[in-house]
């Protein structure tokens, strides 16, 4: 029998990184702007949440703030000159990306060393100890749970709220949110800080408590599985969520292989997320009827006042 315990209690870990950075970059794209960068912004900000623990002894909490306003930082280059400059968005997330990459490796030299004491799982009374449902649902740590309370509210504004209307309305048509009066560039630049704090706190969740050390380059693409999650979401919060959770689970799938009796080469199941990427974008272009209802119209497009 296997045990399925370990595996789905682990996807809900696994895929929590994702529900931030992915959250935060769906939220961006809503106003038509797309971020590219999200794997610089979490590397950033897994470096900065890291390093202020080791430094000054407090714990992971500390740490994703730590990680948030590094985020935010790197987001702040990206909006100065995709917004203020209009230059091309693409090429500044990419370039945001490279830079994360670079800075993180360069900060992160002196804490290779270095590990933290994480953060314990918290047992819910009463609930941790339902048979089978317990130990996966009510046996998490605090980040966890705030991962879905942040889902929570993030599909609450963008459904139920002015506010996600007003999203809605600048990724559609800015040209006509900014005639009816609203701060089109103000609103963007909103949403792509946002985006950053979320990736940055996603970031420092891997390093501060998923794995409580500093590893070169330890996103290891999960910004990337982000920004796909998106597209595989047709930005909707509720899609996002569950595609996360499935791209989690395959991420913990291959550690259990052996005991599943998976008889497969150690770089094929280190590939499986990526592949796992690749396949759910292809099937879900294929479906252009789909995209094309749920695409912001202004999505990528500069906008000048």
């Amino acid at each position: 029998m296997i045990d399925l315990v370990p595996i789905l209690a682990g996807t809900l870990a696994a895929g929590t990184p994702l529900i931030f950075a992915g959250m935060g970059e769906l939220v961006v794209e809503r106003t038509g702007v797309i971020n590219l960068g999200v794997e610089g912004m979490m590397l950033i900000g897994a470096i900065a949440g890291f390093a202020f623990c080791a430094s000054t002894g407090l714990g992971p909490a500390a740490g994703l703030i730590a990680g948030a306003i590094a985020g935010m930082a790197a987001a702040l280059i990206f909006a100065i000159l995709a917004l203020s400059l209009a230059a091309n968005q693409a090429a500044c997330g990419l370039a945001l990306t490279i830079f994360g990459v670079g800075l993180s490796a360069f900060v992160g030299q002196h804490f290779v060393s270095n590990s933290l004491e994480g953060l314990k799982a918290l047992d819910i009374p009463v609930l941790s100890e339902i048979p089978f449902i317990g130990p996966i649902l009510f046996h998490q740590n605090y980040v966890v749970y705030l991962s879905i309370l942040t889902f929570f509210v993030i599909w609450w504004v963008l459904a139920k709220t002015k506010l996600g209307l007003l999203l809605k309305a600048v990724g559609e048509s800015p040209e006509s949110a900014h005639a009816m009066g609203y701060p089109v560039l103000l609103i963007r630049y909103g949403a792509v800080l946002f985006g950053g704090a979320m990736a940055g706190i996603g970031g420092a969740f891997l390093s501060t408590v998923y794995t409580p050390l500093w590893v070169e380059n330890m996103v290891a693409g999960r910004g990337w599985i982000a920004i796909a999650l998106v597209v595989f979401a047709v930005w909707k919060p509720a899609r996002l969520m569950i595609g996360a959770y499935l791209f989690g689970g395959v991420t913990i799938l291959q550690f259990h292989a052996q005991a599943l009796g998976l008889d497969l080469p150690v770089e094929l199941l280190a590939s499986l997320p990526y592949l796992a990427t690749i396949l759910v974008l292809v099937v879900i272009s294929r479906d252009k009827k789909l995209l094309q209802m749920n695409l912001p119209a202004s999505l990528g497009k500069s906008f000048i006042p």
